[in-house]
């Protein structure tokens, strides 16, 4: 399982800014390693998050998304302590899922 997330949310009016920096390898299946066989295909393939069981964001990526990605959006609503959660599953199956606390 990869890293834990780094997510930090914070409320501004009655907007709340998500920011999220994921540990990935992210291999698009192009590359070539010393011996010159290609590198497998590894990448985020779906990224979810909700606020109190509400879906806010849904993405699909594909293997042009860097390596250790970085994701920032905005969502209308959110309390100070309510809680986001942020899942991502990749195209091998793997999973990871993490909160924080809105501040």
């Amino acid at each position: 399982m990869a890293d834990p997330m780094k997510i930090r949310a914070n409320l501004a009016g009655d907007t709340t800014e998500v920011k999220v920096l994921m540990s990935h390898e992210m291999e698009t299946g192009q590359r070539k390693d010393a011996q010159g066989k290609v590198i497998p295909a590894w990448f985020i393939q779906n990224v979810t998050a909700t606020w109190n069981g509400k879906t806010v964001l849904s993405a699909e990526w594909g293997p042009a998304i860097a390596k250790n990605p970085f994701l920032s959006f905005r969502f209308k609503g959110g309390a100070r302590g309510d809680k986001v959660q942020v899942n991502w599953v990749d195209n091998r199956g793997d999973k990871r899922s993490d909160e924080a606390t809105i501040a």
